[in-house]
């Protein structure tokens, strides 16, 4: 029997997918099955709030445990019911109680004349015309989300415009000085990185930890733009990474046990700090640390990169090189840098010129990429349609694990 999708699907797939999903299954058992399409995008603003159309699919909520219907609330705030022909009563009531849900909207007081509400199909006879309705809805949502990304893209660009008075080195030497006094604990951030296969909720691997660099400026120099000089923040980078060591090694709860993601300079895994870290890291620990490099770094040095890979490889730790568009992945060898894994930043660009890109993806090894800066579900879309199987974001940490937790079900930093 063709059950209900489960409920983690609509968080990675689209409900308009999950639709054209289940209209396929549907298709040797369309006998005795209709659907009725609900217009709610019809109603006013006032009626389309998130509480009005979480009722209105709560509507239905006893139809689907029942196996007798299964509902979908589309982009566009219309409801898809497929159900079965049995339970044609039970689905009529639960419209009469939409209808007085909304009654003072316009759309439920033109619906008595003009049937405006509701489109009914049967899908013994209309199943091709249903499918194709669910195709062309499925095309504008992946549209609607591609123009959303694109938007949040050009804002999140505006955000990020340098601001603030120039970085000089008696800033820096004044930022340095602080740091020697400040208590960095309250700035240390943490951002998993997880595992995301098919529809199944998404799984942590490991948590990045990090200083938060826009927490640390607000802290210490709010009117100071540190990313305006590149090799003034790249020495204060350095700084920060002997603090959050020295920061590390004092911790008491079991930070050091595994599972993390440091973001370090070069310079620092050759670093005394280093090794007084590295003598605080249980042995059979380290293999489960990730030493996160700058692409920017690892080029200034290559000799220092590669005696440094070594060193770590050898004590047990796994290297990844960070901060990777893809503009930049053909001048990256993984396999030659001896790099285990590689962050790539996720850019809508990627969609363009798809198979030429995931090509050139496949031959770097796409169990070996980690997209980053998943911000929003087309994120995981891409990765997913890729082979890509590692996600890190605002999207899988504030709302796939979010909702994780609720059904109870590194020192690294971003830079510029």
């Amino acid at each position: 029997m063709l059950g209900s999708p489960p409920v983690a699907k609509a968080r990675v797939a689209s409900q308009e997918h999950l639709l054209l999903d289940y209209l396929n299954r549907l298709e040797r058992h369309r006998s005795e099955r209709r659907a009725v399409h609900i217009h709610l995008s019809g109603l006013s603003a006032q009626n389309r709030r998130e509480q009005h159309l979480r009722i209105a699919a709560a509507t239905f909520d006893n139809l689907v445990k029942m196996l007798q219907a299964q509902s979908f609330t589309l982009g566009n705030a219309d409801l898809m019911v497929v159900y079965k022909a049995q339970a044609q009563d039970e689905i009529e009531s639960s419209i009469v109680k939409l209808r007085f849900l909304f009654s003072d909207d316009q759309l439920i007081v033109d619906d008595v004349q003009k049937g405006t509400l509701c489109t009914w199909y049967d899908l013994e006879k209309e199943y091709d015309t249903l499918v194709a309705l669910a195709q062309k809805m499925l095309a504008a949502e992946q549209a609607r989300r591609r123009a959303d990304q694109e938007k949040a893209g050009i804002e999140a660009r505006i955000q990020l415009k340098p601001k603030g008075a120039p970085f000089t080195p008696e800033l820096l030497a004044r930022v340095e000085a602080g740091l020697g006094q400040a208590d960095l604990s309250n700035l240390m951030r943490r951002q998993a990185v997880c595992a995301i296969v098919g529809q199944s909720p998404p799984q942590p691997v490991f948590h990045e930890l990090f200083i938060s660099i826009a927490d640390l400026r607000q802290t210490l120099m709010p009117n100071v733009n540190m990313n305006s000089s590149p090799w003034l923040f790249q020495q204060l980078t350095e700084t920060l990474d002997r603090r959050v060591l020295s920061l590390l090694n004092k911790h008491d709860d079991r930070t050091l046990e595994g599972d993390i993601s440091l973001n370090l300079n070069v310079s620092t895994i050759l670093s005394p700090e280093f090794m007084v870290f590295d003598d605080n890291v249980k042995a059979g620990m380290r293999g489960t640390i990730v030493l996160e490099l700058q692409k920017v770094d690892i080029f200034a040095d290559l000799g220092a990169y590669l005696f440094a890979r070594d060193f770590a490889h050898d004590r047990g730790y796994r290297i990844c090189v960070d901060g990777l568009a893809y503009s930049m992945l053909p001048f990256v060898d993984r396999e030659r840098l001896g790099a285990d894994l590689i962050k790539l930043i996720w850019d809508p660009a990627l969609t363009d010129e798809k198979d030429q890109k995931t090509d050139a993806l496949r031959r770097i090894g796409v169990t070996r990429i980690i997209l980053a800066r998943c911000d929003t579900p087309s994120a995981i879309e891409y990765g997913h349609s890729v082979g890509v199987t590692l996600f890190q974001g605002r999207h899988v940490e504030q709302t796939l694990l979010s909702d994780v937790r609720r059904r109870g079900i590194g020192r690294t930093r971003p830079r510029a």
